[in-house]
């Protein structure tokens, strides 16, 4: 059995891309950026999220848009 500490790190490696990669297309400095974006992902508007700009209505939005890509 592997202890906790590589088990979490192990799961931590596998998931860790696909963080990266959901956001690397979904963080943007402007309002217009991000629904340039939602229009390419075909999903409606745009919302802050940490004083950033996000495409779609949500985030949970953003992430449907992303997978049916």
């Amino acid at each position: 059995m592997l202890p906790q500490a590589c088990l979490s790190i192990a799961v931590s490696v596998v998931i860790a891309p696909a963080l990266v990669w959901a956001h690397s297309k979904g963080i943007y400095a402007t309002k217009q950026a991000a629904l340039e974006q939602a229009s390419q992902l075909r999903c409606q508007g745009a919302h802050q999220n940490k004083g950033a700009w996000m495409p779609c209505l949500d985030e949970a939005d953003l992430h449907r848009a992303q997978r049916r890509q």
